[in-house]
């Protein structure tokens, strides 16, 4: 971010740019595939291209959406909330709470949850994994398919079908980030009046936190807890020669704090240049 007179600040995690998409996308997962910027559509039970200037097209959804050939995109039937990104949409992976299209629908307080939840291949739009309970947050790494197993406050991975368990958790696992073999895993408080999408975990035991967790051995290397904190959403590593952190990270500083909220780059006749 710059300033007329070139001063800058330099090293701080902040947004660019910002889009708006209109309707009814409930967007669970963001992902860069070849270039592209996708998005799990929850609400319309299907994967997103967010293309520039708020536009967007349907690029992908898993067969047992469709209807006498015709996918179903009005309403949230199946919690499609997770992409494992590949090089292409036909070698991505994506996470679901249920493969059916029912009356009672994943937020109905009565919505059954144990052990319904699925991971969808993206070249054949089929079940790959069955038996998890709400899961969130699948990643790809070395080949292998990862995924929070949140109903159970497990870390897994997919494994012929089924979830092989790496580890279990103090909390509502969501947020998984990968990198050099261990894995960044975020726990949140189970919400009590969403209690019955967590039958394997204690309620009043869940905390909010990050975790890591050597994939290899599925040892808890270290948790960063917040005994006040509520929920995490989403988990991401970047090397440390990108960002020094957040604008304020120990205490602000009035110089800085001007330089970031009132300061803009405009053309030589002072019109923002789009």
């Amino acid at each position: 971010m710059e300033n007329s007179e070139n001063t800058a600040v330099t090293g701080a995690l902040l947004p660019v740019a910002s889009r708006f998409y209109a309707g009814c996308f409930y967007m669970h997962d963001l992902a860069v595939i070849d270039g592209a910027l996708y998005a799990n559509s929850v609400g319309q039970n299907a994967v997103v291209e967010l293309e520039p200037r708020g536009r967007s097209r349907k690029a992908w959804w898993p067969a047992c959406i469709e209807q006498d050939g015709e996918p179903v995109f009005g309403r949230n039937h199946i919690q499609l909330n997770s992409i494992a990104p590949g090089a292409s949409i036909e070698t991505s992976f994506f996470s679901a709470s249920s493969t059916a299209i029912e009356e009672l629908r994943p937020g109905d307080p009565d919505y059954p949850v144990d052990r319904r939840g699925v991971i969808f291949d993206g070249a054949t739009r089929e079940v790959i994994v069955e038996g998890l309970t709400r899961p969130h947050s699948a990643r790809l790494y070395k080949g292998r398919i990862y995924v929070d197993n949140s109903g159970y406050g497990e870390l897994g991975a997919g494994e012929s079908g089924r979830l092989e368990v790496i580890a279990r958790l103090p909390g509502w696992t969501r947020g998984l980030s990968i990198t050099q073999g261990i894995a960044f895993v975020g726990t949140s408080r189970v919400i009590p009046r969403f209690s019955q999408y967590a039958p394997g975990l204690d309620v009043n035991k869940s905390v909010c936190g990050i975790h890591a967790v050597d994939l290899e051995s599925g040892d808890i290397l270290g948790s960063l807890t917040w005994p006040r904190g509520n929920q995490i959403f989403a988990i991401e590593w970047l090397p440390g020669s990108f960002s020094r952190g957040f604008p304020f990270a120990d205490k602000r500083r009035e110089e800085e704090e001007k330089l970031l909220f009132y300061t803009y780059i405009t053309t030589p006749k002072g019109v923002v240049d789009e």
